[in-house]
């Protein structure tokens, strides 16, 4: 699959330290109407993330073109805010939260069985992991490791405070031996079930009136063990103001093993799907998702 973004974030050391101080003192706010008038509309002219939202607007979404060419503008809008936020709250700043079916996450939490909670590069779901504490029982976030230095320290300086650990996608697999690790100790796993990370491995599912790819492994690992699953999705609604929404995945742990997987992956994007319809510029997936 050809991916055009690399999942870094932009900038380097220096740059994110001086961003950092500058959001200690300023609003977050002019920051967003700066990136919007001169960051955005350089963005879409030179990368080619901008063609494959467009595409997205216009095929799965069912836009006319200047309706699809607005919408790519808000979306890349939004993913600068994302960004902007993430490190506002670096710099020490808050946001409101608004938690829907959140008691589904705690009733888990309070079980002595580990449980797997899958989330996606839809909305901003970092921010949950700064805002939420794991309470009762560790919280393992698998993560791609080949984000810059400066975000990764300030990641675990965040995730420190709230009982959150991250795992590295590593390309000897042996991450697979901590994920066995934590679940054995009924620990909490977090796994973005919507991109394939170099396995070949992987369910075609209709995705947005279309077949997309999927990664098998998400799904296996849960149903490995049987394993309660949730869906997490957390969305801008405001300029200070987030949504978590929190929706337990149903399958059948009687059926035999590949139809629990298969099962449980409708489930999940017959979720994902419900989210992006509702809020269609947050999706952040800047390749050709549907191999078109």
């Amino acid at each position: 699959m050809e991916q055009s973004w690399t999942g870094k974030t932009y900038g380097n050391t220096w740059m994110h330290r001086w961003l950092i101080r500058l959001l200690r003192i300023v609003d977050m706010r002019p920051i967003y109407v700066i990136c919007a008038v001169f960051i955005i509309p350089v963005t879409l002219v030179i990368s080619p993330g901008g063609r494959y939202i467009y595409r997205f607007f216009r095929q799965r979404m069912g836009y006319g073109r200047l309706h699809a060419a607005c919408s790519t503008y808000v979306n890349h809008c939004l993913f600068s805010q994302l960004v902007i936020d993430k490190f506002a709250m670096w710099a020490g700043k808050k946001f409101k939260i608004e938690l829907v079916g959140y008691d589904n996450y705690l009733r888990l939490d309070k079980e002595p069985e580990g449980f797997v909670q899958l989330s996606s590069h839809f909305g901003n779901y970092e921010i949950a992991g700064y805002s939420l504490h794991a309470v009762n029982k560790p919280f393992n976030a698998l993560v791609f490791w080949g984000e810059k230095k400066s975000v990764m320290a300030n990641r675990n300086r965040m995730f420190g405070n709230t009982n959150i650990h991250m795992i590295p996608i590593s390309e000897d697999m042996s991450h697979m031996f901590e994920i066995n690790r934590v679940l054995s100790d009924g620990e909490t796993l977090s796994i973005p079930a919507d991109r394939i990370y170099g396995s070949e491995k992987f369910i075609r599912l209709d995705f947005l009136g279309a077949e997309a790819h999927f990664p098998y492994g998400p799904f296996a690992i849960a149903t490995q063990r049987c394993l309660k699953v949730l869906s997490v999705n957390v969305v801008k609604t405001s300029a200070r103001q987030y949504k978590i929404i929190v929706k337990p995945l149903d399958y059948d742990t009687s059926l035999p093993r590949r139809q629990q997987i298969e099962q449980l992956a409708r489930s999940y994007v017959a979720d994902l799907e419900a989210n992006v319809r509702e809020y269609p510029t947050q999706w952040y997936n800047f390749f050709d998702f549907w191999h078109q």
